[in-house]
């Protein structure tokens, strides 16, 4: 008896990867339909034939068969074995290694001719091309390549792949990431022409706050090798080196922060073509030294690429006098303009991106420029394009080697007319497949969610940044807050893993964790920075053990958390170190002789702490006591990181680590509760902590729960907390019996909250909550998503999917999950999806008078308890499933 295929195979987080750097990758794929469970599986790939394995696992299982070499394609399929029968064989996948060894690098670095740099923003983007012979047919060809700064490849004159700003962003002293293409039918026998367009990119790119430059390095470089099969079984290998040519082009300057400038005049349709006569070009001279020697550190990437995701026309064009032209979008983006009319020959035209408008209807820049750490002094927004026409009919104007948030682009320059046909937004992230939908029978809400989901696109750019204009700096507090929410959102797994690994290789000697990672500054650097002594801040730093941790719940990835292991231990000797080792001077000042507690109360070095509570000043103070917020987050981090070392069999190491946890928590309580149980500092923020990371003791946790109310109530029904805490406001207050305050919060119109960003047009979620000053001007970013995290309560609270708390081998990535929706704030019905690895996870409930209807789709393999507001309980395997009851038209919210 056979019954449907397994689906969905993938080789790590990808579908089909090409040029992958893992030679056995890990298997999966999702069962057939309504299958309850696997008992067993049967995998071949190329000749190699697993037999039947007896295994009820299905996701993230290594290849077991012969490790193929280098640039091999295997092809593989799988069939299983369920409580349906034994299954048809699915359909077949593959994966292809790209160059796994240094040794199998012939190619060597080489650099453009550059003997006298421009200023860091000026620099121009170099081409480098060359031509080279074949004499024989083509039956494959594979083309790897990564530089120092940002590359576009042509081959023939065609442009390669569809993927953008690559090689990306990674920690470039560690890890280096190659890029593979299938350029088989773009060869020809006869000569043949390579070329690149290079620029400076993340790596010598002005970057982050306070717009450094030269990060990694002074030079930009190339490496690309061609691997070109024959059919009568010969190869031939072509690269970078000797022979090469380089030129500066039309782009006469390119940079991620200030933009890109281009003289069309200076374009040579050609110039990557064997047509192409560069006997005037320059040499482009191969290289060595540490950093081009190491080819251990080149790798693959285990994330999608940044594509061109989608095109936006603006909703419109408004002339603004002479020359002038202001483009709306409609939507705040990440990406760039493409301008499809660009006026006769030696039209001048700059276009400038913001995300906000004056009370006169005028582009401003000013909420997104940053300053100088030193001197205080302001520093440019950049977002600013600028391009010469040539006058060529059809002429168009696309950067690639910048990106901008922006929703508004002012064009000035253009003698004509301009409409929305002649401009698109081009939306440009990482392009990570979407995972999770949600709307309600409130349009609000549902707007708010959107945001939420723009805010995630616009700050994935190959890292997790803040904001996408800014600074777009990976901040490590802004994803430890946030990766739960975009877990639900998009697949952010392989993405993540990528980030992981580069803050692994930024982490510092001692364990303190970068601010934000990649970090282009070298720890010896970074410590005598301005920034150096505001580094290794609690709930910035323990993203290093909580991103993790909601990997593996999202997930069920337990390598990742093998591979994390020694950056979490890291994190936590660290911290609890400093606990022990060292004391804030006040308390020391209120107490000569330590208390015995204090060993677990971390009270000393720089901290955020709660940051951007509303109506407090942002306060760098470097002295400042935060040890209710550093002490919480040592608890957590410990807390969690015994989990995972017993989930990982390090029996030791949970002992330890359950120590430092346990001794957190009673420091906390020694510190910060009082004798009649009030808890200091009385604010929502401490409150909700104290909630959320199981602080309180069980005897206090309703009496706390009720004065989070209470302060919630005299604020007047709005949120008083700040960073870190807001995420965690609504389900601590759902979990503790005030459901229907935390939908008054979520529906709360008036400042601060999240809907009074919607009724003022936010299209993504605002850094500030008010957004505009007393006299209309914006404040602050108008894209950062860590308060959009709140987003997840829509998710795992108002329709109910929620991945097990406490994971383990068998429950984790959603084999098992809850479904418990919690009804409220006058919603008659809410319709979430969620597609886990197993498959689709559905909830859609509608609220009619005292009849409760919920129905629920349960992917194969996987079991969920279902949970109905009036307190019925149900176990669901496979299949939909439709439960209903009778409850208060008001509950629990009105």
């Amino acid at each position: 008896m056979t019954s449907a295929s397994p689906t969905h195979l993938r080789a790590e987080h990808l579908d089909r990867p090409l040029g992958t750097h893992v030679a056995a990758p890990r298997l999966s794929w999702r069962l057939p339909g309504r299958a309850s469970g696997q008992t067993a599986y049967r995998i071949q790939a190329d000749g190699w034939d697993s037999g039947r394995v007896e295994s009820t696992d299905n996701t993230f299982l290594r290849h077991g068969g012969p490790a193929p070499g280098s640039r091999t394609r295997t092809h593989w399929r799988v069939k299983v074995w369920t409580d349906l029968g034994e299954s048809d064989w699915s359909e077949p996948s593959w994966w292809e290694t790209g160059l796994l060894n240094a040794g199998d690098w012939q190619a060597r670095w080489i650099e453009p001719a550059e003997t006298d740099p421009a200023p860091p923003g000026h620099r121009p983007a170099h081409l480098l091309r060359h031509t080279f012979p074949l004499t024989r047919p083509v039956s494959r060809a594979r083309l790897y390549a990564t530089a120092h700064g940002l590359y576009e490849l042509f081959v023939n004159g065609q442009r390669i792949g569809d993927a953008e700003l690559t090689p990306g962003f990674t920690a470039y002293r560690t890890h280096l990431q190659v890029q593979t293409y299938d350029i088989t039918d773009l060869l020809t026998v006869g000569d043949n022409a390579m070329g690149t367009v290079l620029s400076d990119g993340w790596f010598r790119g002005r970057h982050g706050f306070v717009r450094a430059a030269d990060g990694f390095g002074t030079r930009t470089a190339l490496l690309a090798q061609l691997v070109v099969d024959h059919p009568d079984g010969t190869t031939t290998i072509l690269g970078t080196g000797p022979g090469w040519r380089s030129l500066p082009g039309p782009i006469t300057a390119a940079d991620l922060m200030d933009g890109q400038e281009t003289d069309l005049r200076l374009h040579d349709p050609a110039w990557s073509t064997p047509a192409c006569d560069d006997s005037d070009w320059d040499k482009a001279e191969p290289v060595g030294g540490s950093l081009y020697d190491d080819f251990s550190r080149l790798t693959s990437s285990p994330a999608p690429p940044v594509r061109r995701i989608e095109e936006l026309r603006p909703v419109s064009v408004t002339a603004q006098g002479p020359r002038r032209h202001l483009v709306d979008l409609g939507q705040n983006i990440n990406g760039w303009v493409r301008l499809n009319d660009l006026g006769p020959a030696d039209t001048r035209l700059v276009l400038t991106h913001g995300e906000a408008l004056t009370p006169d209807g005028e582009l401003t820049t000013e909420n997104i420029r940053a300053f100088d750490f030193a001197t205080g002094r302001r520093l440019p927004a950049g977002q600013t394009d600028r391009v010469i026409s040539a006058g060529h009919p059809g002429g168009t104007f696309e950067p690639r080697h910048t990106t901008h948030g922006f929703r508004y682009a002012l064009v000035e320059g253009h003698p004509g007319e301009l409409s929305p046909d002649d401009v698109r937004g081009v939306v440009v992230h990482t392009d990570l497949t979407r995972s999770g939908w949600f709307t309600c029978s409130d349009d609000r809400v549902n707007r708010l969610h959107d945001a939420a989901v723009w805010s995630l696109r616009g700050n994935a750019c190959d890292v997790p940044t803040d904001c996408p204009q800014r600074e777009r700096a990976a901040w490590t507090g802004d994803w430890q807050i946030f990766v739960p929410t975009a877990a639900y959102l998009y697949d952010v797994a392989g993405f993540t893993a990528k980030w992981l690994r580069d803050l692994s290789a930024d982490q510092w000697s001692d364990g303190v964790v970068p601010n934000f990672v990649p970090d282009p500054a070298a720890e010896p650097e970074r410590r005598r920075s301005a920034e150096g002594p505001l580094t290794g801040s609690a709930g910035w730093g323990d993203a290093a053990v909580i991103v993790p941790w909601e990997i593996w719940r999202a997930y069920g990835d337990l390598d990742l958390l093998r591979e994390q292991y020694p950056s979490m231990c890291a994190w936590v000797d660290h911290a609890a170190d400093q606990a022990r080792t060292r004391r804030h001077p006040d308390r020391a000042a209120r107490r000569q002789h330590p208390a015995p507690h204090e060993e677990f109360l971390w009270d000393s070095g720089f901290h955020f702490g709660e940051w951007l509570e509303p109506g407090v000043a942002p306060d760098l103070d470097p002295t400042r006591d935060h040890s209710d917020v550093a002490t919480a987050y040592l608890h957590r981090s410990a807390d969690l990181l015994s989990r995972i070392a017993r989930l990982l069999g390090h029996d030791q190491d949970h002992t330890t680590y359950r120590r430092i946890a346990d001794g957190a928590r009673t420091a906390w309580q020694r510190e910060f509760i009082g004798d009649d149980g009030s808890i200091r500092p009385g604010t929502q923020a401490t409150l909700v902590r104290a909630l959320a990371f199981g602080l309180v003791p069980e005897h206090l946790r309703e009496q706390t729960a009720n004065r989070l109310a209470t302060l919630v109530r005299s604020a007047g029904t709005h949120l008083g907390t700040g960073f870190l805490a807001t995420a965690l406001l609504l389900p601590v207050l759902a979990d503790h019996g005030h459901p229907d305050l935390a939908y008054q919060l979520l529906l709360q119109r008036s400042a601060p909250s999240w809907l009074a960003m919607i009724d003022q047009g936010a299209t993504t979620i605002w850094e500030d909550w008010q957004g505009t000053d007393e006299h209309g001007m914006p404040t602050m970013s108008h894209n950062h998503y860590s308060k959009g995290a709140v987003v997840s309560f829509l998710h795992q609270y108002t329709a109910g999917i929620r991945p097990s708390e406490e994971p383990g081998t068998g429950t984790a990535g959603y084999r098992r999950f809850v479904i418990a929706p919690l009804p409220g704030g006058g919603l008659t019905s809410a319709t979430a999806r969620h597609d886990s690895l197993h498959g689709p996870i559905h909830s859609r409930w509608t609220h009619e008078g005292d009849t409760f209807t919920l129905t629920v789709t349960v992917p194969p393999g996987t079991r969920a308890a279902v949970h109905l507001p009036d307190g019925a309980r149900h176990a669901a395997g496979p299949g939909t499933h439709t439960y209903r009851s009778h409850i208060p038209v008001d509950f629990p919210a009105g």
